[in-house]
């Protein structure tokens, strides 16, 4: 691994993390590139803030579930040939029902150099530390649609109430939010936001 990165469940106990670009459930329909392994990687300051926000989450009642973190460029890639081929409509429903595969792109839900790759970026989410149920966001990971952008209508006020408790937290802890993906947040002191790395997860 990279020096300077680090696994996070090492380094913060008690955060959950189910790393869906390593398994079959993700908007390209199986693993993706670069992911050996199902585990969250990020730097070692990614893991500071992710200690922060796992504390003040807990001060909320509840706990985080982190989705990703650093993604190899060659994921991106991957991303990029994917959303060249033919249609197949297995994952189009649930992830992209309203536009096609190029216009990922197009419109900032899937970026060819990705902040992901610099290693402070994660995606995640807040659950229910009494029963471990997710908490309600009105919408899953990775719908490319207006409902995921922060401030969208159509969506209860508890849903409401929950994306803004993740996003207290998480720019409570450092973080800064983007507006496209209710769950998509970036450290904002990243100690490379130059450098996009390639190492795989394994």
């Amino acid at each position: 691994m990279e020096e300077g990165f680090a696994f996070v469940d090492e380094l913060v106990p008690g955060i959950r993390w189910d790393a869906k670009y390593a398994t079959w459930d993700n908007f390209v329909g199986k693993p993706v590139d670069g992911y050996l392994v199902n585990r969250i990687v990020g730097t070692k300051a990614l893991c500071g803030a992710l200690e922060k926000a796992r504390d003040k989450a807990e001060s909320l009642g509840f706990g985080l579930l982190l989705w990703d973190g650093y993604r190899p460029q060659r994921a991106v890639d991957h991303f990029m040939r994917w959303s060249k081929e033919p249609e197949d409509g297995r994952k189009k429903a649930r992830h992209y029902p309203n536009i096609d595969r190029p216009q990922m792109f197009e419109m900032g839900y899937v970026a060819a150099k990705s902040g992901h790759s610099r290693g402070s970026t994660v995606d995640l989410t807040i659950f229910h530390l009494d029963t471990g149920e997710l908490a309600l966001m009105g919408g899953d990971h990775d719908v490319m649609d207006p409902i995921s952008h922060h401030g969208a209508e159509g969506i209860t006020a508890e849903e409401t109430r929950n994306r803004a408790h993740l996003c207290s937290i998480m720019e409570d802890s450092g973080f800064s939010r983007y507006d496209s993906e209710w769950w998509h947040y970036t450290l904002k002191d990243e100690p490379h936001p130059d450098t996009y790395f390639d190492f795989p997860i394994e």
